[in-house]
């Protein structure tokens, strides 16, 4: 029996999160069911096709029953005629070092997020703090102060649409300015909209590895010298106290890039699963691995890899076709995607399928399994390309005798080689391992990418039409799988194994042997326990630089970032996600507010209840005589007061609203530009929360989960999910996602 056969999600019948996250996130129009959804995939992708009536029922059987999962931005975009592209990250190009270039990037950087791409940038190309600025006679106030107005914008395209924009940034470990990037996140107000990331080369790992100085250079002089070792240490110091920098081999990266020839990479998306050029972009989908396994958990268990080969042919022309479907940002991205048609096709439930063959996450057996799958993938994904090149013509920039120089492609069987040497290859890169949070929840809650199960299984929270609540349990895919077939008593085999438990040493191997079957990247984090020494966790980092990584992600639980919740407790509906009943008295304070262009004061008054002996805001009125006002502070307060209502950090509300601009302008209050009414009022109320004490004195809000790494469900301050609420987030891949509601901040 055939699992790919034996799924809940069979016929496009979804059940509970599945249901919910296509409702709110693929479904287009009056779709009535995922079959739809995928119709209209498959209509849009085979449009560019000859004989597009034939490849839609292609693509349309490879979709079905999640055999082949196309990224989000494409389930969401394909076929709606949106103006969006497909395209799930882009990096952005080199900023200029000057005024003019560095606001023309950041006008890019605005339009790509408004069409939800997630962005990449080296800020290296800019001079450091300090240096002279001819001709104006000033000193240059450096990258990351030009940072900090990237991190403004974002969080203004935020507010003005439906997710957080996801962006990457990184300096090499020579620039001037490292040590101010490296602590930049240790404030928690800063950046908050950035993964930050070390472009470490391997002249540094030298100097590292012998003890040598290390020479800080920009221009060409050099500006200081360093011990490599304690610059090494502060990075990883950094890391583990807020969970970043990530760290980038970014010499390896550009050295087994099979076109390194035509491009030079310096930065990646946001989680990292793609190096890109600069104005490079990548289409991503994933393969679902336990889609193919055959006789699970019998000592026959195994994977169907002649399907598994049939899908990922279709698929790598799928992610070819969405080339030309897709719309772009900027001309400029357009041009590179189709000079060089890179594609990211990767795997989910990697994890899923290794139980359900009996092998352990992170055993030597795994490891042996995972490379023997993506070696079939990889095969497979340059077979498909080179038939494509054959019928199509390869990329444009495509030179047979450099491509078939590199390294990795010279690892490919001959059959393919003598295919690239007779027809060439259509797709410049094929292989990537992105996250897959949100859409292995909605194949019935995969495991994700190549991660290992997260928690076999929790509780989450329903918000029904009418307001009531209800818990609803969410199970691992091979744990439904397992119980079905064995009955629900029966006992779990020892194979399952969940992140928390594997060693960071089992972690780093199966990334590593992952790696070395993949021609960009991956995104995976590595899970330490927040007991773990320093001397330790700076071991993580050498074995991934041993084991052929192209980066390391992290994550230790800490204070900046939050704590964890044990895998053994069930995740429940806690404090933070049940309104509060409101008491017949409660006690506050009443503020007064002028605004330009309105005749009448504004009046805020916020309340507050006493609750585990702290004074705690409860509900929200605004007033004014100006009717104008009338209806939008109503709906203001109603939604404020229903968080406030929830209970646990609510200061996100405060900085939510100050990141709010009016592109009518602001105004100059107590001698500092406040840039709308609604940043005013969170101004007011971020107040009230230091008068109060919710907020000490020099506490800023932050509310962003932990950044840079991890796959935990987070709990205290900063930590609950930004939609819902509730103490479930999940840190997986670079991405965060809630598992409670299904929010993510990547797919």
């Amino acid at each position: 029996m055939a699992a790919l056969q034996d799924t809940d999600c069979a016929n496009g019948t979804l059940e509970g999160i599945s249901e919910q996250i296509w409702r709110e996130k693929y479904r287009h129009g009056e779709e009535a069911s995922i079959t739809d959804s995928w119709d209209r995939v498959a209509r849009a992708l085979a449009a560019v096709e000859d004989d597009a009536e034939s490849w839609t029922g292609v693509f349309r059987n490879t979709l079905s029953n999640f055999g082949f999962l196309p990224a989000g931005r494409i389930l969401a975009g394909a076929g709606t005629g949106r103006a969006v592209t497909l395209f799930n990250c882009f990096v952005m190009g080199t900023i200029p070092d000057d005024m003019s270039g560095i606001f023309t990037a950041l006008r890019e950087a605005a339009l790509t997020l408004q069409q939800g791409g997630g962005i990449g940038y080296d800020f290296s190309t800019l001079r450091p703090k300090g240096a002279p600025v001819r001709g104006v006679g000033a000193d240059a106030s450096g990258p990351l102060s030009f940072m900090d107005v990237w991190n403004a914008m974002c969080g203004t395209i935020m507010s003005a649409g439906a997710r957080r924009g996801a962006m990457m940034a990184t300096l090499r470990c020579d620039h001037p300015d490292i040590d101010d990037f490296i602590a930049a996140k240790r404030d928690p107000a800063r950046l908050r909209m950035f993964n930050l990331s070390v472009l470490v080369t391997d002249p540094f790992m030298q100097a590292v590895a012998e003890d040598g100085d290390w020479d800080l250079v920009f221009g060409g002089a050099v500006w200081r010298t360093v011990r490599a070792r304690d610059l090494w240490d502060r990075i990883l110091r950094a890391t583990y106290d807020v969970a970043e920098p990530g760290v980038i081999f970014i010499d390896r990266i550009n050295r087994q890039n099979p076109i390194a020839y035509c491009e030079t990479i310096a930065a990646t998306n946001p989680c990292g699963e793609q190096p890109l050029p600069p104005y490079g972009a990548c289409l991503l989908g994933s393969v679902n691995l336990a889609r193919f396994v055959e006789e699970p958990f019998t000592a026959d268990g195994s994977i169907d890899l002649e399907g598994l080969g049939e899908t990922v042919a279709v698929a790598v022309r799928m992610l070819d076709n969405a080339i030309d479907a897709s719309r772009f940002p900027l001309p400029e991205q357009a041009a590179e995607a189709r000079a060089k048609r890179r594609i990211g096709l990767g795997v989910t439930g990697l994890a899923d399928a290794l139980v359900m063959c009996g092998i352990r996450y992170g055993s030597d057996q795994a490891l042996e399994a995972t490379r023997h799958w993506l070696r079939e993938v990889r095969d497979a994904a340059a077979r498909a390309s080179v038939e494509l090149a054959r019928e199509k013509g390869p990329f444009p920039l495509f030179d047979a005798e450099r491509y078939l120089e590199a390294p990795g492609v010279q690892d490919l069987p001959d059959d393919i080689r003598d295919g690239v040497r007779e027809h060439g290859i259509r797709n410049g890169l094929l292989t990537s391992i992105a996250p897959t949070g949100t859409i292995s929840l909605l194949a019935g809650n995969l495991s994700s990418g190549i991660e290992p199960i997260f928690a076999l299984e929790y509780e989450r929270t329903v918000l029904d039409r009418d307001g009531s609540r209800r818990t609803q349990p969410v199970v691992d895919h091979a744990v439904r799988l397992f119980r079905r077939l064995n009955g629900p008593d029966a006992p779990l085999p020892d194979a399952f194994v969940t992140a928390q438990e594997l060693t960071p040493d089992e972690h780093i191997a199966m990334q590593g042997a992952a790696q070395e079957l993949v021609d960009s990247a991956i995104s995976k984090t590595v899970n330490v326990p927040e007991t773990i020494s320093f001397d330790e966790f700076r071991a993580v980092y050498q074995a991934a630089w041993d084991a052929g990584c192209k980066g390391c992600t992290t994550y230790r639980p800490n204070p900046v970032t939050g704590a964890v919740l044990s895998v053994t407790d069930t995740v429940r509906d806690t404090d933070a996600s049940v309104l509060i009943e409101r008491p017949e008295v409660v006690g506050g304070r009443t503020y007064k507010m002028r605004w330009p262009g309105s005749d009448h004061a504004i009046y805020i008054t916020i309340n507050d209840i006493e609750r585990a002996g702290r004074r705690v805001p409860f509900e929200v009125f605004i007033n004014s005589k100006n009717m104008g006002h009338y209806a939008w502070t109503v709906a203001l307060t109603r939604m404020i007061s229903a968080v406030f209502r929830r209970g646990g950090d609510v200061s996100f509300v405060a900085e939510e609203l100050q990141q709010v601009f009016d592109p009518r302008g602001g105004a100059w209050i107590e001698r500092k530009y406040v840039p709308s009414l609604l940043a005013a009022i969170g101004g007011v109320i971020e107040k009230h929360l230091r008068t109060i004490g919710f907020l000490d004195a020099g506490e800023a809000p932050d509310t962003t989960a932990p950044a840079g790494g991890g796959n935990t469900v987070t709990t205290g301050s900063g930590s609950e999910c930004g939609r819902c609420g509730a103490l479930a987030v999940v840190r997986a891949e670079g991405c965060d996602l809630c598992t409670a509601c299904g929010y993510s901040t990547c797919s």
